[in-house]
């Protein structure tokens, strides 16, 4: 298993409302956790993986995510066991859909 951190400073969206899980490691080979966090504006992704030697592949489909959304305040969990680039960046704006449709949710 190897763990890569990431954080993006300057969010424009704020998130709030309450955590939220998509994906099931057991079955779709990812899983993402998604949470306000008091970060001063940033977005912080840990990312666990056994796909080991990957950083520039993730550090890539991180900052896409990041244009893409610009969350501040965000603390996002991935437990990845092979997904392809393509289904974790579905899965990472599944998270955020789902949480910014509850009330209080993104920006």
């Amino acid at each position: 298993m190897e763990t890569l951190n990431y954080r993006f400073e300057g969010g424009q969206r704020p998130l709030s409302g309450m955590p939220q899980l998509v994906g099931v490691v057991g079955s779709g080979n990812l899983e993402i956790l998604i949470e306000p966090a008091h970060l001063k504006g940033a977005c912080e992704i840990e990312v666990r993986t056994a796909a080991v030697g990957f950083g520039a592949t993730w550090q890539a489909v991180m900052a896409d995510f990041h244009a893409r959304w610009s969350l501040a305040d965000a603390r996002v969990s991935v437990n990845d066991m092979g997904a392809t680039p393509a289904v974790v960046s579905l899965r990472l704006d599944q998270a955020v859909e789902s949480i910014a449709a509850l009330p209080g949710g993104a920006s």
